[in-house]
């Protein structure tokens, strides 16, 4: 088995925001010149998920609608830290932070309307992506 690993880095100027990866992901797919296996796509701070979904905007508002009113901004234990983001970290627990994406013949086999994003929920700084395409 081969592997290759990349990182991708964003700092949205948002607090919140859904970036499609999708483009990014397959240059690092094609680029590993795996032909069978699967591309790991992981967020790597404990307020951003990954999201594999339609690439629609009124999909893409009802999810954070979703998310504000199943994780609102509120006083969290967490605050106690000198934080302000306990909603953040909660989004991302009920988002998910990876996704394993499949490979077929040196490609990511994606449905007809899969898109896949970075989702940011306490953006204004830099935060990294693990890419990881696995196989033969």
């Amino acid at each position: 088995m081969k592997a290759h690993t990349e990182y991708l880095t964003f700092e949205t100027p948002e607090r919140r925001a859904l970036v499609n990866i999708t483009e990014r992901l397959a240059a690092i797919t094609a680029k590993s010149k795996i032909k069978e296996g699967m591309c790991l796509v992981s967020a790597m701070h404990i307020t951003a998920g990954i999201w594999v979904n339609d690439e629609e905007p009124g999909l893409k508002q009802d999810l954070m609608d979703w998310l504000d009113r199943l994780a609102p901004v509120a006083d969290y234990r967490h605050h106690r830290t000198g934080e302000d983001n306990g909603d953040a970290h909660l989004k991302r627990t009920l988002l998910g932070h990876q996704a394993i994406l499949p490979v077929t013949n040196g490609a990511l086999d994606l449905g007809p309307w899969e898109q896949v994003f970075y989702a940011e929920f306490d953006g204004r700084r830099r935060k990294r992506v693990v890419v990881k395409v696995m196989g033969e």
